[in-house]
């Protein structure tokens, strides 16, 4: 006997409503022993977590028969609760036996607000400013950092130490806001929705996380005008746009710390006296304090500093609202665990006075719902926090499929996600294959690992060879036909599109190959960027698994009576799904009927005959 022919928190004959629930709601359960166990008494023990661990115990009375099976069956009222509940059972029979369950987890959150939907219906894209496009070749005289630039867009960002021994990141290739500008048209052309950036404000480094200035775009990358110019016509094209927002650190280069003195105002490296001494914890001033994982370049901030939040939160024009002012749709919180619980709450707030319907999405590399750091349960999906996170769970399972693993265990993985995350956040899911954080996604799939054990210097030289990259190419389609068709927010690193190979940081984050893409792959994107364009399915439906076995992964989403099936075939053998009723592949046009093949390495999107889409049949 199993434990799921017993309870099954998926099923809704065992516990209903399915998954996370908003506050207030009753939650129902049964257990289905089988009649020959003999058990008389059932008892379901709940575990409020945020109510310091208190527990509730409710008596399952015996509630009747299902064929060869006993019912017993009770509810859990959540009343006013937010937090995770973590509940088991205990059967007992007349002899004295017993039987425990669990444990299992219940996400309650706080319902009360609406999550702008926007976000996870659309593609996003992700830019790493300085390396997508640039109108011109600048000038780095009198810019904070002591930059050097390439002369040609297609050199090698540099990765080795300078004389001091130190990785500076100083080297710029110039790309800016007037470059993207230009491209908007070739981003409409991919279905974009949402233009994501990697951090656009003034900072010495060229990935610009350790912040100079919060106040004012990185010069390099144009004026303040120009990013509004930018947020306009992209909105005139129906894109919207959202910013990285470093609010953990700052910059030891920067108007805050200062700590090689480039700003005139004495920072809290010069004067205990300057109003930014009280952001930053000092063990001995000035040469030793807080920074980001002990890294000296980013000093860690005080978020519970008042004059902090002040500026980045609570004030009229403080740097969260002006940027909305100025354009943006909504925020990316960086690093989001260590920004204590209360700051992302007051950050959500402000953003949404701002502007009701702008959007907060956090960075979290596990399951948010589960997330601990620093000792603490984070809220973080539990409401009024982020309306999303980063999926790091789904961009590891997919690339676990890809690479050989069965395609069941990527199906749990996200039926774990789905369990345990408010709809909203499912929904609102940053989904990804690649960021400028990992490797990226055409050298994993084609080479199989990040290639830690070789040296640095080899997998800055390191190119696929025509095999490896050919293999790639046909995992990445498969890869980026189940993104486009999941629930959450299709996300494309800049450049995946087109073909672009690298191991780890620089060399995820060189220039985008213009005039050199793989085209036969962009069009690929752009083919399944324009499906969840137009596919209300894909941007609203439902889910179901229709198989998810071995080397194939096949799922449906359906909304309003209208199905659209994602169907891929990851292994080296041909494979079949049924089907019911008529479909065409959107990606090759062919017609199916009952079946349809999948020959290896082959991704089908399957839309009924009469599909409906945004402006109509297709």
């Amino acid at each position: 006997m199993t434990d799921t022919l017993l309870f099954d928190p998926r099923d809704e004959r065992y516990k209903s409503p399915y998954g996370a629930v908003s506050a207030g709601t009753v939650v129902h359960f049964a257990l289905r022993p089988e009649r020959a166990q003999a058990f008389s008494r059932a008892v379901l023990t709940a575990r409020f977590e945020s109510r310091a661990n208190e527990l509730v115990r409710i008596f399952l009375p015996w509630s009747g028969r299902d064929g060869e099976r006993d019912v017993f069956a009770g509810s859990l009222p959540t009343g006013d609760y937010v937090g995770l509940i973590f509940y088991s059972f205990r059967l007992e029979g007349l002899d004295g036996r017993t039987r425990t369950l669990g444990e299992y987890q219940l996400t309650v959150y706080d319902g009360c607000e609406q999550v702008p939907a926007w976000f996870g219906e659309g593609t996003c894209y992700q830019i790493f400013p300085d390396r997508f496009r640039r109108s011109r070749i600048p000038d780095p005289g009198g810019m904070v950092g002591g930059r050097s630039v390439h002369a040609a867009w297609q050199e090698e960002p540099e990765y080795r130490p300078d004389a001091r021994g130190e990785v500076r990141n100083r080297d710029f290739f110039g790309g800016d806001l007037k470059g993207v500008l230009e491209q908007l048209p070739y981003l409409q052309s991919l279905g974009v929705e949402t233009l994501y950036f990697n951090p656009i404000f003034e900072a010495a480094e060229n990935h610009r996380y350790g912040t100079a200035d919060y106040e004012h775009v990185d010069p390099m990358l144009g004026c303040d005008a120009d990013f509004s110019a930018l947020c306009r016509a992209a909105h005139a094209r129906g894109m919207r746009v959202i910013l990285d927002g470093v609010f953990n650190h700052t910059g030891f280069v920067s108007r805050y710390f200062n700590g090689d003195g480039f700003y005139p105002q004495p920072g809290a490296a010069q004067s205990r006296q300057s109003p930014y001494y009280p952001w930053f914890h000092f063990q001995h001033w000035p040469d030793r304090f807080d920074s980001w994982w002990g890294i000296y370049t980013l000093p860690a901030v005080n978020e519970g500093e008042d004059s902090y939040r002040d500026y980045i939160i609570r004030g009229e024009h403080s740097i969260v609202r002006r940027w909305l002012q100025a354009g943006a749709d909504g925020w990316r919180l960086d690093v989001a665990d260590e920004l204590p619980d209360d700051f992302i709450r007051e950050l959500h707030q402000a953003v949404r006075a701002a502007d009701p319907n702008a959007v907060v999405i956090g960075e979290v590399w596990e399951d948010g719902s589960t997330k601990i750091a620093y000792g603490v349960r984070r809220r973080h999906i539990l409401g009024g926090h982020c309306d999303g996170l980063m999926n790091y769970p789904f961009r590891n399972g997919l690339i676990s499929f890809l690479l050989g693993a069965d395609a069941a265990c990527f199906r749990d993985a996200m039926e774990t996600l789905r369990e345990n995350y408010p709809p909203f956040a499912f929904a609102s899911a940053m989904n990804f294959l690649g960021t400028h954080d990992t490797p990226r996604i055409l050298t994993l799939l084609g080479v199989g690992s990040d290639c830690r054990e070789n040296t640095k210097a080899w997998r800055a030289d390191f190119r696929m060879d025509a095999g490896q990259r050919a293999l790639a190419l046909a995992r990445l389609r498969l890869g980026a036909l189940v993104l486009f068709a999941f629930p959450g927010a299709p996300t494309i690193y800049y450049g995946d599109e087109a073909g672009m190979e690298g191991f780890e940081d620089p060399f995820n984050r060189r220039t985008f190959p213009w005039g050199a893409e793989d085209k036969a792959l962009t069009a690929w994107y752009a083919a399944l960027g324009q499906a969840r364009k137009s596919l209300l399915p894909l941007r609203r439906g439902d889910l179901r698994w229709l198989r998810a076995e071995g080397r194939v992964l096949a799922f449906s989403r359906t909304w309003e009576g209208e199905t659209v099936i994602a169907a891929v075939n990851a292994g080296d053998a041909p494979e079949q799904l049924p089907l019911d009723g008529a479909f065409r592949d959107r990606m090759s046009g062919e017609r199916f009927t009952d079946t349809v093949p999948l020959p290896p390495l082959t991704g089908r999107l399957l839309t009924g005959e009469r599909c409906k889409s945004a402006s109509g049949v297709v």
